[in-house]
């Protein structure tokens, strides 16, 4: 008998999964903590979703229940 994973709601605010199946993730450095202090360029620059790595995206998608 198999048992069915609970998906993991922390991982779902963080994760958008495209319409072609890649998996997208935000930056941390994005956060409201310390904000001012960051450059505006660095913001800027972190605002844009990066692709999460082949490794990481087996392990997100379990997390998941996909």
């Amino acid at each position: 008998m198999k048992y069915k994973h609970k998906t993991k709601k922390s991982v779902i605010k963080r994760i958008k999964i495209t319409g072609t199946g890649k998996i997208m993730r935000s930056h941390q450095l994005r956060a409201n903590h310390l904000r001012r202090h960051k450059s505006k360029s660095a913001l800027r620059r972190h605002a844009v979703p990066a692709q999460v790595s082949k490794g990481d995206a087996k392990q997100i998608k379990i997390m998941l229940g996909i």
